[in-house]
């Protein structure tokens, strides 16, 4: 099994059962995420070090305009798609198997969590994982220690308050709060 197999399979939401060739990839592509994530949280490195070591990790180019603080950990990194001027704070944690799409002039706060799988729900089936992708539109603005499950869109020009749990999609120019998150106006200039 291929890395392209698995990232075909995890974008079409296929579940992949514990044990299978599929989970075998995906733990071998982790440890390899987990190899460039350490590099990049030991010690000081400049941005543009910063940006190589998040190419390495997506397997993409990242533009020049983005910035990442360190620490920053992702379990898989080959499913994060970053826009330009995208900004993320230390102590993110990406869970991207399920697939990451973050936009142009997105602010990401500190310790914000981005999850894209979930475990089954059967016992007998627990430790297999259903991916459903994250998209954050052009210049959303997370909070601090936000979280965002599996299956969320969040529209542009949106704002996620600190410590929200976001649990189902937002409208473009809402301000959501709380856990579960809850737009509570929308955002004006």
């Amino acid at each position: 099994m291929e890395l392209d197999d698995l990232l075909a399979a995890l974008n079409a939401g296929e579940t992949i059962t514990a044990g299978s060739p599929l989970h075998e990839t995906m733990h071998h592509a982790s440890q390899q995420a987990l190899l460039v994530t350490a590099e990049l949280n030991t010690g000081y490195h400049e941005p543009a070090r910063v940006r190589e070591l998040l190419s390495r990790l997506t397997g993409r180019p990242v533009d020049e305009t983005v910035a990442l603080f360190p620490p920053f950990s992702a379990d898989f990194g080959r499913n994060i798609t970053l826009g330009k001027r995208v900004f993320i704070n230390s102590g993110c944690r990406f869970q991207d198997q399920g697939g990451i799409t973050i936009g142009d002039d997105c602010l990401i706060g500190h310790n914000a969590v981005l999850a894209t799988l979930n475990h089954d729900l059967s016992p007998s089936r627990r430790a297999d994982m259903h991916p459903a992708p994250i998209t954050l539109g052009r210049n959303v603005w997370l909070g601090s220690n936000v979280t965002v499950l599996p299956g969320v869109s969040i529209g542009d020009d949106s704002v996620v308050a600190a410590g929200a749990v976001v649990t189902k999609d937002l409208p473009a120019r809402s301000l959501a709060v709380g856990a579960p998150a809850r737009v509570v106006r929308s955002v004006e200039d």
